[in-house]
């Protein structure tokens, strides 16, 4: 059964751009991993801080192979670099 991965981060001011660079980069690779069906990034109206990028994978395990792979984990570090909180990952799906 396919699932949703929403993962939300607080940018910091003024590093908006990085953000988008490095999801482009992460997303271009993340497309042929095993598992994976789509994926968007989203901004708050009400905190334009506030990302939340959705991404739909075919399987739980399809997510977390994905997640623990060297791309992964190096997109992650960089990011982190920017945030002003520690990111939110929740694994959805279909009822």
């Amino acid at each position: 059964m396919a699932i949703k991965v929403l993962i939300q981060r607080k940018i910091q001011a003024g590093k908006e751009s990085e953000l988008g660079q490095a999801i482009r980069e992460v997303r271009s690779k993340a497309v042929h991993a095993p598992g994976f069906i789509s994926g968007e990034t989203l901004r708050s109206l009400s905190d334009p801080s506030v990302h939340l990028v959705i991404s739909t994978w075919k399987s739980v395990e399809d997510w977390t192979n994905w997640a623990d792979t060297p791309e992964r984990q190096e997109f992650q570090k960089r990011i982190d670099r920017v945030l002003t909180e520690p990111a939110t990952i929740g694994h959805y799906q279909y009822e």
